[in-house]
């Protein structure tokens, strides 16, 4: 049929030749329905799959994301008998039931359909997807109709025997403890890690309101909602995450910092995994975020980060020198520690002594001496940084530069033949001289140690598995920073939203570079007191590209969207 169908698609002229050879190919090497692959790789749109699919076989399409279906009629089909043959239950006129297929012609479904029904039954076709994002939407993903059968059992076994205790009333330590090891309580807490590891998220969210409990999900830089627990569970949670977390369950007064460190597998692949714990006492209760650090989603490759070739180069040539500081900027979570780990990896050899002052310390990277801050008893980056002196480095990583102390510590090893490597929290790069100086650090020190400044930003990648191409109007993209005539001629993508990506139309992050080389004609102007908008003209002027430049230049091969470019730089 999938030939037979592909050969129909290309004497309608909706693909070509090699589009269906390629799909084909495609097709033999990981299975699937030809129509599927076509749409994926974005050889042809959904919609004109749906009409291809119903001029080939002869019945009505129907438009699933159009339709609202009543649940009366989603209960006459089980939801295992829906996902095992891709069908939905549409609607229902006396005794017939119409049904959207994929394939019209899968007797075995229809007969199915109608012995256990007891319905006639009327086909419509729909695409693959269209179904299958149905189902997930009207029966609920396998996992959650998991964990909607969890949070009912826990409503039944623990509610009535959980009572909320107030601030003002007395904690009973053994309630807490005996509430938070309830299996149910157990099997929720692991369901909503296990879930955010499949998922890919970053960070989970578990927060406490008035009249709702809430956990959600950090997934490529945003938020989603995951689920609302019984507000009732909400010691027992908490607790039961301290208890993981080795933290005194008894103190709710506080912040309080802890770490999980747990094993799981995921498609069939048993994964470590430390989760960074910290504790909020909020008005409603405590706070926790989780964040989840995970060894396999650490890229130590420079190249695969999202540098233009240009800014590579400049940043490539900044680390390799002996002595001087290198500086990557932006704010929380933009990706600048997962940079300065890959630029530790590319230096890291034999002959090299490398220590990091960090906090916290992320990960574990052989042949680097990583040293974990505690601010309580006096070991901050400034006490660090005079140690490290003494233990004979070539090149020093300092967490962030916080304040005076640390950045005067930090700038002396640069000028003293050391290569320091650091983080600050400024908009660009330009920015960065001015804010060392506000620091108290004097023009000439910040003239002869900085080396390079990089800014960066995390953007979303498109989705690969439904990326298709559109147009977005001229006027537009003039405005977002292209030239009139490369407007014209640009080719623009977007993703449609699949199961992969979780129906986003993103998977994956990507960086934007904004590197500034202070070279000679920089460093005049530093000592002349120019202000961060004259450094950016000079940059600019010496092939320095801005972060909406980079923005653009993914925008061109692709990789991400206007929508997410617009929301991560300025003009």
């Amino acid at each position: 049929m999938a030939n037979r169908f592909g050969e129909v698609l290309l004497k309608t002229g909706k693909i070509n030749q090699q589009q269906l050879t390629a799909a084909l190919a495609l097709q033999k090497e990981q299975g699937g329905r030809i129509g599927t692959i076509l749409v994926k790789q974005g050889f042809i749109t959904d919609r004109e799959l749906i009409q291809a699919l119903s001029q080939h076989f002869g019945v009505p399409a129907i438009d699933l994301d159009a339709v609202e279906v009543d649940e009366a009629v989603i209960k006459i089909v089980p939801a295992e008998i829906a996902r095992k043959y891709t069908i939905l239950p549409v609607g229902k006129a006396g005794a017939t039931v119409t049904l959207a297929m994929v394939d019209p012609t899968n007797v075995f479904a229809v007969d199915d359909i109608k012995f256990m029904t007891g319905y006639k039954v009327e086909p419509v076709v729909a695409s693959e997807t269209s179904i299958r994002n149905a189902i997930d939407k009207y029966y609920g993903s396998t996992h959650a109709i998991e964990l909607k059968k969890v949070m009912e059992n826990m409503t039944e076994e623990i509610e009535t025997d959980l009572e909320v205790l107030e601030e003002e009333q007395e904690l009973d330590l053994a309630t807490l403890e005996d509430d938070a090891e309830q299996a149910p309580v157990v099997k929720l807490v692991n369901i909503f890690m296990t879930d955010a590891i499949k998922r890919g998220a970053s960070d989970i969210h578990v927060e406490p309101y008035e009249k709702d409990y809430r956990v959600r999900f950090r997934i490529d830089g945003l938020l989603y909602d995951v689920m609302h627990p019984p507000l009732k569970l909400r010691e027992a949670i908490t607790s039961r995450i301290k208890i993981m977390a080795k933290l005194d369950i008894a103190e709710k007064r506080l912040p309080q910092d802890g770490r999980i460190k747990i094993k799981t597998k995921v498609q069939n692949k048993v994964k470590d995994l430390d989760l960074r714990v910290s504790v909020l006492p909020t008005i409603f209760g405590e706070k926790i975020v989780m964040r989840l650090l995970d060894k396999d989603n650490l890229m130590l490759d420079l190249s695969r980060l999202g540098f233009e070739p240009d800014s590579m180069r400049r940043f490539e040539q900044a680390i390799l020198k002996p002595y001087g500081m290198v500086l990557v900027t932006g704010p929380t979570g933009s990706g600048k520690t997962n940079t300065l780990y890959s630029a530790l990896s590319r230096i890291n050899q034999i002959d090299i002594n490398i220590i990091t002052a960090e906090d916290p310390v992320e990960f574990n990277l052989p042949g680097i001496n990583q040293v974990q801050m505690k601010e309580q008893i006096g070991l901050n980056f400034a006490a660090a940084l005079r140690s490290f002196l003494r233990q004979d480095p070539n090149v020093i990583l300092v967490g962030e530069i916080r304040d005076f102390e640390t950045a005067e510590v930090a700038i002396k090893a640069a000028l003293t033949g050391h290569l320091v490597l650091s983080t600050l929290h400024t908009n660009d790069a330009p920015s960065t001289i001015s804010r060392l100086m506000n620091m108290g650090i004097e023009p000439f020190l910040v003239a002869t140690s900085v080396h390079l400044i990089a800014a960066q930003r995390l953007v979303r990648r498109v989705c690969s598995f439904c990326k298709e191409p559109y147009e977005a109007p001229i006027g537009a993209l003039v405005n977002v920073g292209f030239s009139e005539q490369e407007a014209r001629s640009l080719k623009l993508f977007r993703g449609r939203g699949c199961d992969r990506c979780n129906n986003t139309g993103y998977k994956g992050r990507v960086g934007l570079y904004e590197v500034m080389e202070v070279d000679e004609e920089i460093r005049d102007l530093i000592l002349s007191g120019a202000n961060a908008f004259e450094l950016r003209q000079k940059a600019t002027e010496k092939g320095m590209m801005t972060l909406r430049g980079s923005g653009l230049a993914k925008i061109r091969e692709g990789v991400t969207s206007i929508e997410e470019v617009l929301r991560e730089t300025l003009q």
